[in-house]
């Protein structure tokens, strides 16, 4: 079997600490609650920092839905250009970035939220985020290879490769082609057959819990539906919530799941 090459992106030489941070999805005001929660310092709106040296990892899905999504960016953007912390690339964020891009995008899911509150920033905001999310890696690779980051995750056998593929995956998981009644795409349960050492933990699924199954952690805990933000605390493997702040988009599949 012939692999694709390695991704330089992915390999980070950082041990940690880390506070991993699921779906922001625009909750500006849930993600200042979180970080405050978590005992990081403001030094302005958007400049945070831990006194213990603590880094963020965002999970993706920075935007849509929520009630801010360019404030999310300029934190995230702050953080990770600051060399304070990092971030993966979620489905979203690519699909806001070909929106900039001057791609033909379906204006769905919530990207017509961003696009609304993107009209009142300049094009000089617009092309900096463009570049930003460009630049952001599918999945990273962390405290000497025993943490894997994606947002919707990544088997084994694709950790640390660049590929269409691996890309695909890490933004949206194993889809089955198919939609189901709302017309949401059908996701297969990958992390049923991960027998990988290290820890996965990915976003993507919103789920109202935490969900672990076979070292994968799923931290998407719905915020924007009415959840919650949750953030993973590494190596120590403890979670820290805030709940939401308001339902700031309905979803059937959320609905369904939280009954």
């Amino acid at each position: 079997m012939i692999r694709t090459p390695p991704d330089p992106r992915a390999f980070i030489h950082d041990r940690g600490p880390f506070d991993l941070i699921g779906d922001v999805h625009g909750c500006f005001g849930e993600l200042v609650s979180l970080l405050e929660q978590l005992g990081y310092d403001r030094r302005d709106v958007h400049d945070w920092h831990h006194p213990e040296g603590r880094r963020p990892v965002f999970l993706g899905d920075l935007v849509d839905r929520g009630p801010d999504s360019p404030g999310v960016l300029r934190t995230v953007h702050a953080t990770v250009t600051g060399g304070r912390g990092y971030c993966v690339v979620g489905n979203h964020d690519d699909k806001f970035r070909r929106w900039l891009a001057g791609r033909d995008v379906k204006i769905t899911h919530g990207i017509e939220e961003t696009i609304e509150q993107m009209s009142a920033e300049p094009d000089a905001f617009h092309r900096e985020m463009a570049g930003f999310i460009e630049s952001l890696p599918h999945h990273l690779i962390l405290d000497g290879g025993a943490l894997i980051v994606a947002h919707a995750g990544v088997p084994s056998d694709m950790h640390g490769e660049d590929s269409r593929r691996v890309r695909a995956f890490a933004m949206y998981g194993e889809v089955t082609g198919d939609r189901d009644e709302h017309g949401l795409p059908i996701r297969r349960d990958w992390a049923r057959n991960y027998a990988g050492e290290p820890t996965v933990v990915h976003g993507h699924v919103a789920e109202p819990q935490v969900r672990e199954r076979n070292n994968v952690l799923c931290i998407d805990t719905g915020c924007v539906f009415g959840g919650h933000l949750t953030a993973l605390r590494w190596p120590e493997r403890d979670y820290v919530q805030v709940p939401a702040h308001d339902t700031w988009f309905h979803s059937p599949r959320w609905s369904q799941d939280d009954r």
